[in-house]
């Protein structure tokens, strides 16, 4: 069964490209919770984050609330 993807599909894709490293690692860890099948990619993985990606969002991360 194919999957037709729509604007509104790719105007959600754009704007997480936007949002950064955490928001969507977040976003997959919700996807997949509700049984997408995905899966995430491991470190070192090809198109996973690298360890300098993590460092340079970091600088920019919200602090969570309490």
């Amino acid at each position: 069964m194919a999957v037709r993807s729509t604007h509104a599909d790719h105007e959600r894709l754009v704007t997480m490209a936007r949002r950064g490293l955490y928001a969507n690692i977040a976003a997959k860890r919700r996807r997949i919770k509700a049984g997408s099948g995905e899966k995430m990619r491991k470190a070192g993985a090809k198109g996973a984050p690298t360890s300098g990606q993590f460092k340079r969002a970091a600088q920019t991360a919200r602090k969570r609330r309490k």
